[in-house]
């Protein structure tokens, strides 16, 4: 998608809604001193423009039995097979995040587990089809994650 352009409202908007996505329309109105009928059209051109892309609830992987984060590069057979690998890499529910990248991996694709014998178990069975070579780093631990941060157009 081209690079939108939106104004410092919108950008406001975009910030708080990047740091809590439950804040209250009216909420964000009072903060911006604009009526909580134009936030609501606001987000919703946002939201139509793909900017906004959804919002989500985030769950601590550990919280719900999965122990064990891993980051598994692809370096692929065929490169030609790419969309093959991505279509079965869509199947393994453990599979979170998958990204084209350039250098050593073709793919790049993090995973949970609930252990490290699931994660052997995910590897041996689960991503036994032809790939080429695979490489796996485990996360000891997850230091920060955030969102992306909501700047002013600098064009």
């Amino acid at each position: 998608m081209a690079r939108q352009h939106y104004d410092s409202l919108d950008l406001k908007i975009l910030g708080m809604l990047s740091n809590n996505a439950r804040k209250p329309f009216l909420e964000i109105a009072r903060e911006t001193g604009i009526s909580g009928a134009a936030i609501h059209q606001r987000i919703q051109k946002l939201h139509a423009a793909g900017i906004i892309v959804g919002f989500r609830t985030e769950i601590d992987p550990a919280a719900v039995g999965f122990q064990t984060c891993a980051y598994i590069g692809f370096i692929l057979n065929d490169p030609t097979k790419h969309e093959e690998v991505i279509r079965r890499l869509r199947e393994i529910p453990e599979v979170v995040d998958c990204h084209f990248t350039t250098g050593e991996y073709d793919i790049f694709a993090k995973i949970y587990a609930r252990n490290n014998t699931h994660l052997l178990d995910i590897i041996h069975n689960k991503l036994s089809f032809d790939l080429g070579r695979t490489e796996t780093l485990i996360s000891f631990k997850e230091v920060f994650k955030r969102p992306i941060p909501v700047l002013p157009n600098n064009d």
